[in-house]
């Protein structure tokens, strides 16, 4: 049994919103179809790590249990490889709904503050917005600044050593001109919707 199913819910701890927002966002329709049957649990090869199992991440989000979902590891542990999606009796968008959860923990900056893959993702985001590319020495060094700084400077030795092999360039990518991507990515929706 996991931690959250021990607790005690309560009509004020769910967001009566929440499980419209996410059954707004591509691939994430079909939510309500679940029948818990826990075919997508079972056949996950992340559930034995997970806080969660994806059966009981798809029942607390459609019940509006937003604190829950989105500070649990299980959308994190999430690896895409569309098990459960092939295997959903109901043809459910199970690896959708985790992406539109890992969206929304991003935008309300609902995760653990040393947690990485979030951080990864803004910072990947904000490089490719600002330069048009990634420089990957750069988004490593600020990762670990933002998430593991003591353990970042005490890799020092190795990053000099890789820096005078050429294995790591602390250039810094760009496009001829980014302006074309950067107002392509402003244009989208933050919230993963279609806009008319």
């Amino acid at each position: 049994m996991d931690p959250i199913e021990r607790e005690i819910r309560y009509e004020s701890d769910r967001d009566p919103t929440f499980a419209d927002e996410i059954r707004a966002m591509p691939g994430c329709e079909l939510m309500d179809r679940c029948i818990q049957c826990a075919t997508c649990s079972g056949i996950c090869p992340m559930s034995d790590a997970m806080e969660l199992t994806p059966r009981r991440i798809i029942e607390l989000t459609r019940n509006g249990f937003k604190n829950d979902v989105l500070r649990a590891n299980t959308i994190w542990l999430c690896t895409s490889c569309y098990q459960c999606q092939v295997e959903c009796p109901k043809k459910i968008g199970i690896t959708d709904i985790m992406y539109a959860l890992k969206s929304k923990a991003i935008e309300s900056g609902a995760y653990g503050k040393k947690f990485t893959i979030p951080i990864l993702a803004r910072e990947f985001y904000a490089m490719v917005k600002a330069n048009g590319r990634v420089s990957e020495s750069r988004l490593v060094q600020r990762l670990f600044m933002k998430t593991q700084p003591t353990r970042f400077l005490g890799m020092g030795r190795l990053g000099m050593k890789l820096m005078k092999t050429g294995r790591f360039s602390n250039k810094v990518e760009r496009m001829r001109n980014p302006e074309g991507l950067r107002r392509a990515l402003e244009a989208l929706p933050t919230d993963g919707r279609k806009r008319s």
